[in-house]
C-alpha cells in the first residue's frame, strides 16, 4: 500500500501521497491542498518546504554530508579541480578526456570579452560596488550572444553547452576587470596559456609590464575555494535562479539575478563578515580571549562559526581549514588579525560551551582569512562567492529549462486592511488616515 499523510481540518480527512528522495529523505506531496481543501501551508522562509525536485547537490546537515551528483566533496577536493566539478555539476557525471578537453577548451577560449563592454564599465562611477558591476555586466552579456540568450527555451537549451562554458569562463574576466574599475586601474587581458585560477589572479593583480605571478599553493586553495562554493542546494540565490528561470528567462538574465541574491549580507556576505570581526577584536586591543567569553556570555557573536545546514562540523571548513595554514606558510604573512583567527579556531575547537553547541568554524571562516591572505579585498569577497556557485546556477537553469515544472508562484497569507471605499483627497483632513 502506498505510504500516506493525512491531514484533517475540522471535520474532513485529506489524504497525500509521501514522496522519498534517492537517499531516504521524506516528503508529503501538498500539491493539490488548496483545490481539494481551500487551505494552503505557511512556512516563513521555507524551512520545512521542498521547493523542487533535484539530482544536482545532496547535503545531510546532521551528518555534515555533502555531494556534488553522488561524489563526496572530501574526494573531489583530493582529486578533482574546479573546471572538472562543475562539468560534473552541470552535466551530471564525471568527463571521459574528451569531453573533458571539449569543455576545458570552450572556457579556455570564452575569457575575453567583446571591447563594448568596456564602455558599459567606464559608465560605471568608481564607487561602485563589484557585485553591482558584476551582475549588470553578466546581463549585459546576453546582449553581446543573443542567440544564446533568446528566452526561448528550446533554443537556449541547443546552445546551452556554449552558454555554459561562456559564463563560467567570462564570469572571472568580468569579476577581475570590476575590480580593476574600482581601484582605478587599466583592465589586464587573460592570457591562453595560463591556468583557471591563475588567469583570474594575473586580471586583477597585474601591472603593465610586471605581470603577477601566484604562488602554487595560492593557486591551488583558491580553485579549492570555487569548488567548494561551487553548489549548495536551494540555497537563497540558487532558489532565485530557479524562480527566474521558471518564468523562461534566458541563463544570462538567471544568473544576474542570482548574483543579487548572493550580494545580501546574509547569504554570500558571511566571510566578510568574519573580517569584519576579527578587525574589531584588533582595534579593541584584544587578542580574541575577551570577545571568546563575550560570545559565552551571549553578548557577541562568532561570526564564520556555525552553520544553519551544518549541524555537523562543515566538510568543506574541515577542508579548508588545512589548506588554510598552508596558504598562511607559504605567503609568510605576519597578520595580527590572522593570529586572532587561529587563537579563535583552537579555542572554539577545545571549549566544551562551542563544542556542545556545535559551534564549529564553518567554510566562510577559513575562505575569509585565505582570501584575505591572498590580498583579494573585502568588498571582493562575494564576488569570489559568485564565480565559484556559477557551475550550480547553471546546473540548476538547465534543471529547470529541461523540466516541466509550472513558473514559481508561492502564495501568500495576506494580513493587510480589510475592504475600504475611496475618500476624495478634498475630503482627506489632517488627522488622515484616520484609526
Amino acid at each position: 500500500m502506498e505510504d500516506t499523510a493525512t491531514l484533517r481540518i475540522a471535520n474532513e480527512n485529506y489524504t497525500f501521497p509521501i514522496i522519498e528522495g534517492s537517499e531516504g529523505e521524506k516528503a508529503i506531496d501538498t500539491q493539490k491542498l488548496r483545490a481539494q481543501s481551500g487551505y494552503i501551508t505557511f512556512d516563513e522562509g521555507y524551512g520545512n518546504t521542498g521547493s523542487c525536485k533535484s539530482a544536482i547537490t545532496f547535503i545531510d546537515g546532521e551528518k555534515g554530508i555533502l555531494r556534488y551528483r553522488g561524489y563526496p566533496i572530501e574526494q573531489l577536493a583530493e582529486n578533482s579541480n574546479f573546471i572538472e566539478s562543475s562539468n560534473l555539476i552541470i552535466y551530471g557525471d564525471l568527463p571521459n578526456r574528451e569531453s573533458m578537453k571539449t569543455f576545458s577548451n570552450r572556457v579556455l577560449k570564452n575569457a575575453s570579452i567583446d571591447v563594448g563592454m568596456n564602455q558599459i564599465f567606464q559608465g560605471f562611477p568608481q564607487s561602485s560596488h563589484p557585485m553591482a558591476m558584476l551582475s549588470a555586466m553578466l546581463n549585459s552579456l546576453g546582449c553581446y550572444y543573443p542567440d544564446l540568450a533568446t528566452n526561448d527555451r528550446a533554443r537556449d537549451l541547443e546552445n546551452f553547452d556554449e552558454a555554459a562554458a561562456t559564463l563560467i569562463s567570462k564570469v572571472r574576466t568580468l569579476a577581475a576587470m570590476s575590480y580593476r574599475k574600482k581601484s582605478g586601474l587599466p583592465f589586464v587581458y587573460p592570457k591562453q596559456k595560463m591556468g583557471y585560477c591563475q588567469n583570474f589572479l594575473h586580471m586583477m593583480f597585474s601591472e603593465p609590464y610586471n605581470d603577477y605571478v601566484p604562488h602554487d599553493d595560492v593557486v591551488k586553495a583558491l580553485d579549492l575555494i570555487f569548488l567548494l562554493h561551487a553548489d549548495h542546494e536551494q540555497n537563497c540565490s540558487t532558489s532565485t535562479v530557479r524562480m527566474v528561470a521558471s518564468g523562461g528567462a534566458n541563463l544570462f538574465a538567471s544568473v544576474s539575478a542570482g548574483v543579487c541574491a548572493l550580494w545580501g549580507p546574509l547569504h554570500g556576505g558571511a566571510n566578510m563578515a568574519v573580517v569584519n570581526m576579527l578587525q574589531r577584536i584588533h582595534d579593541d586591543g584584544d587578542d580574541g580571549s575577551e570577545y571568546i567569553e563575550a560570545a559565552r556570555r551571549g553578548e557577541a557573536r562568532l561570526m564564520g562559526f556555525g552553520h544553519r545546514v551544518y549541524k555537523n562540523y562543515d566538510p568543506r571548513a574541515r577542508i579548508l581549514g588545512e589548506v588554510c595554514e598552508k596558504v598562511l606558510s607559504a605567503l609568510g604573512h605576519n597578520d595580527p588579525l590572522l593570529d586572532i583567527a587561529r587563537r579563535l579556531e583552537e579555542k572554539a575547537l577545545n571549549d566544551d560551551y562551542f563544542v556542545q553547541r556545535k559551534l564549529y568554524p564553518n567554510v566562510d571562516f577559513y575562505s575569509g582569512i585565505i582570501l584575505k591572505a591572498i590580498g583579494i579585498p573585502l568588498d571582493m569577497f562575494t564576488v569570489i562567492f559568485a564565480i565559484g556557485r556559477m557551475p550550480g546556477w547553471i546546473a540548476n537553469w538547465k534543471e529547470i529549462a529541461e523540466g516541466d515544472s509550472r513558473i514559481h508562484r508561492p502564495r501568500q497569507i495576506y494580513t493587510g486592511k480589510n475592504t475600504r471605499d475611496y475618500v476624495m483627497l478634498k475630503n482627506r483632513g489632517p488627522e488622515w488616515p484616520q484609526a
